[in-house]
């Protein structure tokens, strides 16, 4: 176990769980304290130093938050990596220029997993691994145990009615507009045309194109999809796919009127509105808008979730809440049929069991003030820059920062990567980039602890103060919350 020499000054003004704080963190950036080192229990250090456990418990939380410490329920807390650049003494290896390495990456679409409860995981893994193995393969829409459990969290978390039978599982938001693409294309045999967001999610773009369907780029303003463009398409496509709750990548939110318009367009028309619903679990300082399936009164919403962007995209979980419409679950289910299931019912056992126990409610509340402590961070280093916008942050994981041109957003984005951060260029999400008149980049702020973070906001702030030849202020110092 580390020996932490650590001082407290009760005289000193600053908080004590401050003090403990800037303590730990000198010892990790100074080297005193190595990768894997194991730190004192709460209640050992805080009797060590004579302060009550929970000022030991608000300091290790903070360093946990800044990615100074790897804390996990039940077990010790250890040091974790730090990168090697933000170590004093320590000078960064410099990469070859024609290939920068990527240091923070910043790119979005990423959630942070250093809060996930890994004993509440691996007790769900060998749950499911300690059933009978089945003779046969699941259900094609899901297991029923999941499905179930699916049901209950979409009621719970969006308030959308629906049970188990309205649940297909998916390997993700992808896979899930891949099936509807399908289905689409067989309930409509001349061809099916989907009105979709532009700019928009680039993976369901070309999921809709690769698997038959025509595509109709529809403009976005403030607030997202504009209704006028979608109601003056004719004919009227077979479907809308949009993201009401927090348009990607710009980050509107449809207000309630537009939402109604939408479904009464799509009652006339007999149309179906595919709702990615991607990250409605994080909102930050703004009201949670009722999704689409909620004011749904024709059956005329499939709504895609994923926890992708809860957990982790390594699982590759993801569903669809359908509409009654026994035509669309009949095709879906031949559609799943030829395709194949491709989730691992083992898989699907362990989510469910993840869900049942609340294991998922918990991790969400954690990492919700881990993200709402970033989006501060961001707004404080990127909120003012001359000459820019900063867009898209109440609510999700990314933002982006408008530019007045594209050429100042590739030269920002290469700036930023030949620093060693990555982020992504606004163009990238447009139906026609070449032709997008949308400018910027479009960064991610969940998965990079907040040490990591605080260097990326730095190298972006620099990259656009050297793009527009603006003096621009340096971001106050990361990591220290109010006690």
């Amino acid at each position: 176990m580390a020996d932490l020499a650590i001082s407290i000054d009760r005289t000193d003004a600053a908080p004590l769980s401050r003090q403990i704080v800037d303590a730990i963190r000198s010892a990790v950036l100074a080297g005193s304290l190595a990768h894997g080192d194991v730190v004192p229990s709460s209640r050992a250090l805080a009797s060590a130093l004579g302060v009550s456990r929970g000022v030991v418990v608000v300091a290790y939380d903070q360093l946990a938050g800044e990615g100074y410490l790897e804390m996990s329920q039940g077990a010790a807390g250890r040091v974790a990596a730090v990168d090697a650049s933000m170590r004093r003494g320590r000078p960064q290896v410099p990469s070859t220029p024609s290939t920068p390495a990527t240091e923070v990456n910043m790119l979005p679409g990423y959630p942070s997993t250093s809060r996930l409860d890994e004993r509440a995981w691996r007790a769900a893994w060998r749950l499911a691994a300690a059933q009978p193995v089945p003779t046969v393969q699941a259900d094609d829409f899901g297991t029923a145990a999941l499905r179930a459990q699916i049901a209950d969290h979409v009621r719970r978390a969006r308030g959308v009615d629906c049970d188990a039978a309205d649940i297909l599982v998916t390997a993700g938001t992808s896979e899930a507009v891949m099936l509807l693409a399908l289905a689409l294309g067989e309930l409509h045999p001349r061809g099916a045309r989907v009105a979709m967001e532009d700019p928009g999610y680039p993976s369901s773009r070309r999921a809709l194109q690769r698997f038959g369907c025509e595509v109709i780029p529809l403009p976005v303003d403030v607030d997202g999809l504009r209704f006028d463009a979608l109601a003056a398409v004719d004919p009227a496509p077979s479907a809308v796919l949009l993201t009401p709750s927090h348009q990607y990548p710009l980050g509107g939110r449809l207000p309630v009127s537009t939402r109604l318009e939408i479904l009464e367009w799509a009652r006339q028309q007999d149309a179906l509105v595919i709702e990615d619903d991607y990250d409605s679990e994080f909102r930050h300082g703004a009201a949670t808008l009722p999704a689409l399936a909620t004011l749904d009164r024709s059956e005329s919403v499939a709504l895609i979730g994923s926890f992708s962007k809860v957990l982790t995209p390594w699982l590759r979980l993801g569903y669809i809440v359908l509409p009654r419409r026994p035509e669309l679950h009949a095709a879906l289910r031949r559609v799943r049929a030829d395709v194949a299931a491709p989730i691992a019912g083992i898989a699907q056992e362990a989510m469910a069991a993840l869900l049942a126990d609340g294991t998922v409610r918990r991790h969400i509340a954690a990492v919700r003030r881990d993200y709402a402590h970033r989006r501060h961070l961001v707004m404080g280093a990127l909120g003012d820059v001359p000459g820019t916008r900063l867009r898209g942050l109440e609510g999700g994981l990314h933002g982006v920062v408008e530019l007045p041109t594209a050429a100042a957003a590739e030269r920002v984005r290469t700036l930023a990567a030949e620093a060693g951060v990555a982020v992504a260029d606004l163009r990238e999400y447009a139906a026609v980039p070449a032709a997008s008149v949308h400018h910027g980049i479009v960064f991610g702020y969940a998965a990079p602890t907040d040490l990591a973070l605080a260097r990326g906001l730095a190298v972006l702030q620099s990259a656009i103060g050297a793009e527009s030849g603006a003096e621009i202020r340096r971001p106050r110092r990361p990591g220290i919350l109010p006690d």
